[in-house]
């Protein structure tokens, strides 16, 4: 891997506190006697991190009680699935704005070079039709009339899948990984600086009546920053499934509730029902993996398959980059230099072809990417859209100036009777990687899907409003079906983009990472396997890096963190610029030597609250 100065720089500084690292990595005990940690009060805008390092094993998650919860289970001797589960079960608590049991979640487990994938994404009701987005004029439904209610709440799955890989990957007992979200549920733990923050400015939230009691005072108001929230319902919750597992969410009591509330919405109710629940299965699916080059370095890049769009997108971007000179572009200093504010920058012409490759992955996507057990994959294999000879095709579509529509290709000589699915909000998730020190690895991004989900609080956790993930319309106008519409039993598409990354040559685990994000999840998570496999950047350092994307319309870039010279550039090109806020939530550990010692080095994202912890 190249080592930009920048990177060795960092190496030397993590080096210097490695032995105390070192010490801290003793022998660790086969029980987890878990213990409340001093809890931090990070911020919801951009906080810069100082990058991590460890020599056995790290964990990385979005909330500091997440990770740590995650740390001490791999220190009491607990598996790499031990620790996401442990962190899964406190961010249901601490980050309850982006994922709980009442999501879903989409889990990479390799064990050594072997990949598994775990689908535990939402399904929709049996009782769901392709016209449950269409209002009673037959017309698509105001985006957020969709979230907020019944409608849109789908079959969670994560606790369901979580439970399938703990029985396959699982050291510690199942019970023993619930502890400390139950101690913190029962004992409190205090409102961060981001969820204040997102609950200030939250509009529907305080509509729900068991929502309202949680998160807000007697007079409406947000509780403050600091103060001690505590939730003994979803601590019954948790002991419950602790006890008996998967059932005691989606069968029973609890399910029931889900149900009640669900179908008793006053405005918006939905469809789900009691046998929908219990009938849930999660799905374990081939990884899928690519090969990938850099110079002299073979890299397997391995992420999740359909229904997620992630791992397709990535490989695409990529790969038709790689027919471009975008692989002979380094980033450039600020203007003021090497230590200029704005950091490191990709230019305007590596931009600009990465802009370009991105509207044609996402016209892929659109046109072929669903639920593949009701959809086929072009060509008959999902491989087809990753064919070098397709995507070096696809690269001679790039020209010296911005397409104004990218039109879908045709992999593996496809047809196909469905159109494209018109471009529509996604939202929310949260992402964990970790490692442990038996060669496992896990990367696992979890969602329910908006900021808050449906805004429906159910016995101390919020349901998901995952149908929103959907195509509203089902069809064309001109009948035409759209691959990704609603469909009873089906699972949405998915931009989470879970991804581990192996050497080729040696089979060693090089990454585990992701990012939320919605759609932009995709360009968060290739901006930083660009960053450190291109570029030799450190994962923090190239969590740092601004960010950058396209749905298919207009770049998009992240607010105040480009020059003017490069946004004129790119304007000048006819791609259209638009500037806004991207609040990525990246984490990701990388294997690098320090000073010739093999590390793992961590790395959270600024503009969230996440750290890594490991020894």
């Amino acid at each position: 891997m190249p080592r930009s100065p920048r990177h060795a720089r960092l190496a030397t500084t993590l080096a210097a506190g490695l032995s105390a690292l070192l010490l801290a990595a003793c022998s660790s005990p086969q029980r987890l006697d878990y213990r409340v940690p001093d809890q931090p009060e990070g911020a919801s805008g951009y906080s810069e991190k100082p990058g991590w390092a460890s020599e056995r094993f790290a964990v990385a998650a979005a909330n500091p009680l997440a990770t740590d919860a995650g740390y001490q289970v791999l220190r009491a001797g607990g598996s790499a699935l031990d620790a996401a589960i442990a962190v899964q079960m406190v961010l249901a608590l601490a980050e309850p704005q982006s994922s709980g049991i009442g999501g879903g979640a989409f889990l990479l487990h390799a064990a050594g070079p072997k990949v598994q994938a775990y689908d535990g994404r939402e399904t929709a009701p049996a009782a769901a039709t392709e016209r449950l987005f269409l209002d009673t004029a037959g017309q698509p439904m105001p985006f957020r009339d969709a979230v907020v209610g019944g409608r849109a709440v789908g079959v969670p799955g994560a606790v369901r899948m979580l439970e399938q890989a703990h029985k396959a990957h699982g050291k510690l007992a199942w019970a023993t990984l619930f502890e400390p979200a139950i101690h913190l549920a029962e004992h409190g733990f205090k409102v961060s600086a981001r969820l204040h923050a997102l609950l200030s400015n939250e509009k529907h939230l305080a509509g729900d009546p068991a929502a309202r009691a949680y998160f807000y005072d007697a007079a409406g108001a947000p509780w403050p920053v600091g103060h001690t929230l505590k939730n003994p319902e979803l601590a019954g919750v948790l002991r419950a499934i602790a006890r008996n597992g998967s059932k005691a969410l989606l069968e029973g009591d609890v399910a029931q509730a889900i149900v009640d509330k669900v179908s008793a919405h006053p405005t918006n109710p939905g469809v789900l029902s009691l046998d929908d629940l219990a009938r849930y299965q999660p799905r374990q699916r081939e990884a899928l993996c690519t090969d990938y080059q850099i110079g002299a370095q073979g890299l397997r890049l391995c992420g999740f398959p359909p229904p997620g769009s992630g791992a397709i997108a990535i490989a695409q971007i990529l790969g038709i980059l790689r027919n471009t000179d975008a692989t002979a572009m380094a980033l450039q200093d600020g203007p003021q230099g090497p230590e200029d504010p704005l950091g490191p920058l990709p230019t305007a012409d590596w931009l600009y072809l990465y802009g370009e490759a991105s509207r044609l992955a996402f016209a892929d996507r659109a046109q072929y990417v669903a639920d593949p057990d009701f959809v086929g994959p072009p060509g008959g294999s999902w491989m087809s859209l990753l064919e070098p000879a397709y995507l070096a095709e696809r690269a001679k579509l790039i020209g010296p100036r911005g397409m104004p529509a990218a039109q879908p290709g045709t992999p593996g000589g496809a047809r196909t009777a469905y159109a494209p699915m018109p471009q529509q909000p996604e939202y929310g998730t949260s992402h964990i990687s970790v490692v442990d020190g038996r060669g496992n690895a896990v990367a696992m991004t979890t969602t329910i899907e908006d900021q808050f989900g449906a805004r429906q609080m159910v016995k101390g956790f919020l349901l998901n409003n995952q149908l929103t993930d959907f195509s509203f319309a089902p069809r064309d106008a001109s009948g035409r079906p759209i691959a990704n519409r609603v469909e009873p039993g089906k699972r949405p598409r998915s931009s989470m983009s879970p991804t581990l990354v192996f050497d080729k040559a040696t089979g060693q685990l090089l990454m585990s990472g992701g990012s939320p994000g919605g759609a932009l999840i995709i360009h968060y998570t290739a901006k930083t396997l660009y960053g450190v496999f291109h570029w030799g950047l450190t994962p923090q350092q190239a969590i740092n890096l601004p960010n950058f994307g396209t749905v298919g319309g207009p770049t998009l870039l992240e607010d105040k963190r480009f020059t003017s010279t490069t946004i004129e550039s790119l304007r000048a090109r006819g791609t259209g610029v638009r500037e806004m806020e991207m609040p990525s939530g990246l984490q990701a550990i990388t294997r690098a030597d320090v000073h010739g010692k093999p590390m793992w080095l961590g790395g959270a994202d600024p503009r969230r609250e996440g750290v890594v912890m490991g020894d």
